[in-house]
Parts: structure tokens; C-alpha cells; sequence
């Protein structure tokens, strides 16, 4: 008989960064562990949560574990039996080990030949007997990004029980029955009022709000549907789309009350709206107003206070300017609703107060008259101060915008002087208080100094992109005429920070990244690639001249590296290409294809786009895929053969004289094939257009390529016909690596 397990594990509030991976998480929990516990569920795991409470629900799970079945072996047959079929020592000892006579042993075939065994078989314990330890398991399996000691154990041997937030109370039923389960407080903490934690069969609804009786008091529950019908009735939404639905819904009554709608940065730049259903367990909106004289304020100020510091909504009109208005998400129902309001109008009034003395303030100096103090700040202690930062910065990006962009002294000047005040905010009143605004405060001060668009608006996007997605800001229609020097910018300042940690030691392991380093090299990639379509013009550079130049302005050239660390470097920065582009949406096989076995000098990130866009018109064709096969012997072959024969010749490029000798008609046609369809391949290269033709013509190498191999002793006997014969398949591999390295989209040859 199957029955319903309930689990809800109630702790103080947990922060709303944290609920979406726990609900997903703890349900994952649970299931392994009954797995492991051969308890599988019947159902699946459906769970929930809320600021105070995690929980789980599986309709259906079985009374019993099933049977163990395990087949124990022992000695070799030949060391365990004697001649007469007795048992020897070995034999006996192995059946006294397992508790068992000799004749219960059985004979097995194994790859090393026939062993004695032992059939173990257990029968399942009550599902009731089990759960426990099912819960233990979950308990220490939970993963929050910090954990909190509070002086609680539990009698699995290990030890103290760290967790998220302090438990209060633990619903553990199954089939309507708790499951009991304890945790213990240490003696040190053992008082009046710091008890051990038990599970029962009641759970607890809001901490203010009830229906009858005291708030926060225990609530005996049955079953599931029980249990969240009476959480409703005591103002807990338990599912978090109703609470999200119950928020959207009440925001835009409340919006059309004072005749606006919710601001247009919370609707497309922040993820407030998502944010708040996790805040609350029975959500309200209130609406709040705050002085005229505050709309004088910058936009970003406003909506930086209202929501990121007090998860305010603010409210425009149909005009799309910012109204004296705001909303506020509540955990409580508003019957004093004018109270609650002019508490929260009481708050925001302080902070932007504050904003608008900041704002004053800091506008009776430049930016320029700032930089001196950058020199206080540390960026690293192996990389100088921000002083430091924004001359290599300013240097950086003039060179950018010169050399790799070819847009000439004028824009160069305007990336260099943008670059140079760019991190000059940091030492404002402003982004001290409102550090989500640095850069963009830097960028609003520069406008009002009456600096050009081209600089200011560098300044104010420079930090961007933040994520990788092909419509994240800036867009072109925001950067206007400072497209290119904005990109110059932003390139700079990610550039430095990648080459300048690297050099120090600072690159990312595992999910340790605490200076960035990923997202920064996102940075760089989706501006790369997204060049063309930013800024209007065909620029496309490539990835290694842009990394070199860094490590030259910082004084630390990549040629004085340890091979290690250019290494690690090179490989970094190829696997951060390859995220980007599988983002958006491209076959990994493919992106491999143009990253993962060329050369940094060679990518060039706007074509690698390019090409991915019109390869999958290939590799899905059987001929492809049967060339890509040919190529990755013709790859393999080639440079493991060459590396015997004469290493340096696979980091030379292969002359054409170097096939006089090859007289066979294979190797003449394979021959010719190259020289046919070489420049068409090197042109579209050479161009970063028409990719399409590039491919078909690679593609029409197959029939060439399967005629040599058939007809064609690579391996020669002759050392100098063998290697004319390598050089050719090397010839072929260097043509066709110039556009991807096809043999990544095979598994095997």
C-alpha cells in the first residue's frame, strides 16, 4: 500500500535570493535519499516554499523498502574447495564471515575466473523505520550559500548540524502519522527557552495575521490538502505563482488608483517583481508618495532607492515619466493601510534626502578633479590602486579604438578621455551610498559637465554588458554616435581586469570566482560578437592582439609568461567564447567547432557568429559528417606522424613545394582540390563574409579526401614520400581549420 509523506521544515525567515534554488533543491534532496534508502517514490516530489518554510509532498511512497539482493564474492574456487569438495580454510572462513554454513556458499563465473559467493539477501524494513534517516540525510544534504551554527545536533555520528537559518519546527507525516525525528541542542544551549526540535503533525501560519485565537500559534494537519487549506486560513500562501499572481494583479489596481503603471525599469531591468513573492507569506500592496521637489533627481536615483533599497515599485505616467509615487509589497493584510503607507513614505523621504544632498554635492566638483583620490582606493594589492587602473584604461581604449577598430584619432581621444574619468564616480558621495550606481552616475555627471555624447555615454554603459544575451544592454539605439567608443571602453576595462588578475594569480577554480573573471571575459565576448550589429560598421577583430595589448600596458608582456599561464589563459578565454555562443542557442558540437582547437589569433568572435549561423546547413547532411570523420583521421594522422617525423613542421606553414614529388593521381587530385577551393575558403576568411560559400566548398572536398585514403599508403616506407604525404593532409587540415575544425562535430572517426 502506498501512502502520502509530507515534510515541512520551518526556520526563521530565509533570504529571497536563496528560494528559488532551495525549493527545487530540497525536493531533489529528498528523492535521492529515498532512493538510496530503496524507497523510491510513487509520485513525483512536489514542493514549496515561503520565507519561513520548505517543504515537500510525495503523494505516493510505498509502506516497505524493497529487498536487498547483493552477491557477496570470495575466495577463487580453486583456493576455497579442496580436491573432495570440502572447504578449505579460505573456503570456511569466508562462510563464517558472513554468518553463514559452507554449503550456503554458491560457485560464480567472473572475468578472472570462478569464485565462491554469497547471495545476501535482506528484507525491506518498514517504510516508517526508514524515514528517519531519510530526514537526517536531508538535513545535511541541503546546500545554502552560507551556513549558520546554532547549537543543534543530531544522532548520526557527525556531528554538529549546520544549516541556513535556525529550525523551529519540523512537519514530518506519512499516511497522516508523524514520523518522528529529533533535534537536539547542545547542553551549553539547553534552556527555558532554547529547546530540542521534534517533529510533529502541525505546522504554523502567519507570525501576525490569524483568523480566531493567537497569531503563530500550531495548526494539527492530516494531509496535504488539509495542511494547505489551513495555512490559507491563516494567511499563508503556500504556492508561490499564487502569491506572484496576487502581487501583479494588486500592483496594477493600485497603479491605475493614482493614474500611472508600474515603472518600465521594473517591468525590463530588474527582477523585483520576481523577487517579492519570496519576501512575503500573504502579500498586500500599499502606495506611498514622496515630494515633488525629489522628481529633480536623476531617474537612476529615484529607482535605485525605491527599489533596490527599500524592493519599492515606482510608478510612471502614460508619458513614461516617473510619477511622486511609489507602491510597496507588504506581509500583512493593509488594514491600517494609511499607516503602513506613511511609515514607508517616512523611509524613502530619508533616503532621498540623502540622494538629493549627495546629488548637490558631488556636482561642485569634476570628475576630473576626482582622479587624484582614485589613488586611495585599492583595486589589488598586486595591480595598484584605481588611479592605476584608469590610465592603463585610458591607454587601452585609445589604442582600441585606433588599432583594432580603425576609427581614427578623434575617436580615439574621446575613448581615451572617457576611459580615464570612467571609474572617477567611485570617489563621489553618491556611489558610495548607491554603489549599484557607479559607472552610471559617473556617465549622468559627465552630461552635466556638458561633455559630449560620445563620452559620456561611455562612461555611463562601461560596466555593461552584464549578461550575455544577444538583447542585453546597451543597445545600439541607447549608444547612438558612442557606440564605438563605449565598446573601446568597456573592452578596456574587462581586458585589464582579465590579464591583470591572471598575472596575479587570481584566475577562477571550480565555482570560485571572487574577483568576476567570468563574467568579465562574458563581457568582452558578447561585445565582440555583437560589434558588427552595435556599432554599424564591419569590425571584427580578433581575440589574442586585444589580450597582448593589455598585458603590454600593464607592463607585463604575455611573452614573459610561463607557458602554464598563457595557457591557462588561452584556455579560459576559449571556454568563455563557447559559453557565450551556446547561449545563444547553438549546437555545442558546432560551437567546438570554431573554438575549441583554434588559435586565439585566429578567432575572430563576429565571425565565429557567422559561421554558427549557417554550419548546422552542413553538419546535419551525412556527406558532412562523413567529411568531418575524413578530416579527424587526416588531423589526427597528420600531426601525430609529424610530431615523430619533425616537429617543427607542424608550426610552419606548408610550402607548396613541398608536394613536387607526388606523382600519384590521388595525391595530384587532392592536390588540386586545395588549390581550387583554398581561396575561396581563405577569401571568406580573410573577409568575414560569405561563410556559406566557404562551407560548401569545404564540403566539396570529400569525394578528393576518400579517394586519397583509398588509393594512398600514407605511411610510406620512403621517410621522404611519407612525410610529403603527411604534409598534404596537413595542408588540407590547415586549409579547412581556417573556417572550424570539422572533426569536433564527430565522436569518432
Amino acid at each position: 500500500m502506498e501512502r502520502e509523506l509530507i515534510l515541512e521544515v520551518g526556520c526563521e525567515e530565509l533570504p529571497a535570493s536563496w528560494l528559488p534554488g532551495l525549493t527545487q533543491q530540497v525536493g531533489e534532496v529528498v528523492v535521492a535519499e529515498l532512493l538510496e534508502r530503496r524507497l523510491p517514490p510513487e509520485a513525483p516530489a512536489e514542493t514549496y516554499s515561503t520565507p519561513r518554510r520548505l517543504t515537500v509532498r510525495i503523494a505516493r511512497l510505498a509502506e516497505r523498502q524493497s529487498d536487498l539482493e547483493e552477491l557477496i564474492t570470495g575466495p577463487p574456487v580453486s583456493a576455497g574447495v579442496n580436491p573432495d569438495g570440502t572447504a578449505t580454510a579460505a573456503g570456511a572462513g569466508f562462510a563464517q564471515k558472513n554468518g553463514v554454513d559452507v554449503t550456503a556458499l554458491e560457485r560464480v563465473t567472473t572475468p578472472k575466473g570462478l569464485y565462491l559467493a554469497y547471495r545476501k539477501r535482506q528484507r525491506g524494513k518498514a517504510a516508517v523505520d526508514v524515514l528517519p534517516d531519510v530526514l537526517g540525510g536531508v538535513l545535511r544534504r541541503l546546500s545554502f550559500p552560507k551556513m549558520m551554527r546554532w547549537d543543534a545536533l543530531i544522532e548520526d555520528g557527525k556531528g554538529e548540524l549546520l544549516f541556513g537559518r535556525p529550525i523551529r519546527w519540523i512537519l514530518f507525516t506519512y499516511g497522516g502519522r508523524v514520523v518522528p525525528f529529533t533535534i537536539a541542542r547542545s547542553p551549553a544551549a539547553q534552556t527555558g527557552e532554547v529547546q530540542d526540535v521534534s517533529s510533529g503533525a502541525v505546522t504554523y501560519g502567519h507570525r501576525f495575521l490569524t483568523t480566531s485565537g493567537r497569531a503563530g500559534r500550531a495548526i494539527k494537519v492530516r494531509s496535504f490538502d488539509e495542511y494547505r487549506a489551513r495555512l490559507l486560513e491563516n494567511f499563508v500562501i503556500l504556492e508561490r505563482e499564487e502569491r506572484h499572481n496576487k502581487i501583479a494583479r494588486e500592483l496594477d489596481a493600485k497603479a491605475q488608483r493614482l493614474q500611472g503603471r508600474v515603472s518600465r525599469v521594473v517591468r525590463g531591468d530588474t527582477g523585483l517583481l520576481h523577487e517579492v513573492p519570496d519576501l512575503v507569506e500573504y502579500p498586500s500592496v500599499v502606495a506611498g508618495t514622496f515630494g515633488l521637489e525629489f522628481l529633480e533627481l536623476p531617474e537612476e536615483v529615484l529607482t535605485t532607492t525605491l527599489i533596490h533599497h527599500q524592493h519599492y515599485f515606482p510608478l510612471e505616467s502614460e508619458d513614461g515619466r516617473l510619477k511622486n509615487a511609489f507602491l510597496a509589497v507588504i506581509n500583512t493584510a493593509p488594514d491600517n493601510e494609511r499607516t503602513i503607507a506613511r511609515n514607508a513614505e517616512r523611509v524613502v523621504t530619508a533616503r532621498l534626502r540623502d540622494a538629493r544632498f549627495f546629488w548637490e554635492t558631488d556636482r561642485k566638483s569634476t570628475l576630473e578633479s576626482r582622479l587624484e583620490r582614485l589613488g586611495t582606493l585599492q583595486f589589488h594589492k598586486r595591480l595598484g590602486t584605481y588611479k592605476d587602473k584608469s590610465a592603463r584604461i585610458a591607454a587601452l581604449a585609445a589604442w582600441i579604438a585606433r588599432e583594432a577598430f580603425k576609427a581614427g584619432d578623434a575617436a580615439a581621444s574621446q575613448a581615451e578621455r572617457a576611459a580615464g574619468l570612467a571609474k572617477a564616480d567611485l570617489a563621489t558621495d553618491m556611489v558610495r551610498e548607491f554603489t549599484e550606481l557607479q559607472g552610471t552616475m559617473g556617465g549622468i555627471y559627465a552630461r552635466h559637465e556638458g561633455l559630449p555624447e560620445e563620452v559620456w555615454k561611455a562612461i555611463y554603459f562601461h560596466y555593461m554588458p552584464v549578461s550575455v544575451e544577444e538583447d542585453a544592454p546597451p543597445t545600439r539605439a541607447q549608444l547612438g554616435a558612442a557606440a564605438v567608443t563605449w565598446a573601446a571602453v568597456a573592452l578596456a576595462d574587462k581586458l585589464d581586469t582579465l590579464v591583470g588578475l591572471f598575472s596575479a594569480g587570481e584566475k577562477p577554480t571550480g565555482s570560485r570566482d571572487p574577483y568576476g573573471l567570468r563574467r568579465a571575459a562574458h563581457g568582452v565576448f558578447k561585445i565582440l560578437i555583437d560589434l558588427p550589429a552595435l556599432t554599424g560598421q564591419a569590425l571584427r577583430p580578433t581575440v589574442h592582439p586585444l589580450l597582448e595589448q593589455a598585458a603590454e600596458v600593464l607592463g607585463r608582456p604575455l611573452n614573459g609568461w610561463a607557458d602554464e599561464n598563457l595557457k591557462a589563459l588561452s584556455l579560459f578565454m576559449r571556454e568563455r567564447l563557447a559559453y557565450v555562443l551556446e547561449s545563444r542557442g547553438f549546437d555545442s558540437r558546432n560551437v567546438k567547432a570554431v573554438t575549441s582547437g583554434r588559435n586565439l589569433r585566429e578567432i575572430r568572435p563576429a565571425d565565429e557568429l557567422l559561421k554558427l549561423k549557417v554550419l548546422p546547413e552542413f553538419t546535419s547532411t551525412p556527406e558532412f559528417q562523413a567529411l568531418a570523420a575524413a578530416f579527424k583521421r587526416a588531423k589526427n594522422l597528420s600531426s601525430k606522424e609529424l610530431e615523430k617525423l619533425n616537429p617543427g613542421l607542424l608550426s610552419t606553414p606548408v610550402a607548396d613545394g613541398a608536394f613536387a614529388g607526388l606523382n600519384e593521381p590521388a595525391e595530384r587530385a587532392l592536390w588540386a582540390e586545395m588549390q581550387k577551393r583554398a581561396p575561396v575558403i581563405e577569401a571568406a576568411v580573410t573577409e568575414g563574409t560569405r561563410f556559406r560559400e566557404a562551407f560548401s566548398e569545404a564540403a566539396k572536398f570529400k569525394p578528393a579526401v576518400d579517394r586519397f585514403f583509398d588509393e594512398v599508403l600514407v605511411m610510406a616506407p620512403d621517410q621522404d614520400l611519407r612525410q610529403a604525404r603527411l604534409l598534404l593532409l596537413h595542408r588540407l587540415v590547415e586549409v579547412i581549420v581556417k573556417l572550424a575544425d570539422i572533426s569536433e562535430i564527430v565522436a569518432e572517426v
